[in-house]
């Protein structure tokens, strides 16, 4: 079945998990541009995509402006209904979404989503309830991975492949 919507947590998955602050209380995060090439590619076949993140950044924010994903929940350590509401909106089935997460919270919806990932350094736990292991840590290109499965499984991947590769 083709995957519709791709919604993603952001820290430990798009980031590395760790937050840095300058002195004068600023925070700092760093995004793989790998990610961010997925993204895009993904928006561009079809793909529908979310964050939903625990903590609220600013960064988080920026990021997604620049990436054109328009559906950004931040602040929701509970996130399975913000889950049910992103899924309402779009009037997508689970089977038709994939949902990579990377720590205990993410659990309920990985259980429900369709194709359900998480990062190689995820905890044990997490990875118990994940079709997809990605062989990245989180931070360093794992959305990317995903992405590519969901383009493959979608039958679109060649056809990308064969437009960067006249």
């Amino acid at each position: 079945m083709n995957i519709r919507l791709l919604i993603m947590d952001v820290d430990g998955v798009l980031t590395d998990g760790r937050i840095t602050y300058t002195s004068s209380g600023e925070e700092i995060k760093s995004f793989h541009v790998r990610d961010g090439l997925g993204i895009k590619l993904a928006k561009k076949f079809g793909i529908e995509l979310a964050i939903i993140s625990a903590r609220f950044s600013k960064i988080t924010e920026l990021r997604a402006k620049e990436l054109g994903i328009d559906i950004v929940y931040q602040g929701h350590f509970e996130k399975l209904d913000i889950y049910e509401e992103i899924k309402k909106k779009l009037d997508v089935t689970d089977e038709k979404i994939s949902f990579i997460g990377d720590d205990l919270n993410d659990i309920p919806i990985l259980k429900r989503v369709g194709l359900p990932a998480t990062v190689s350094d995820a905890p044990d736990v997490v990875k118990r309830f994940a079709q997809i292991v990605t062989p990245q840590m989180g931070g360093q290109g794992a959305v990317r991975h995903l992405i590519e499965i969901i383009l493959k499984r979608n039958n679109k991947w060649e056809e990308i492949v064969n437009t960067y590769s006249i």
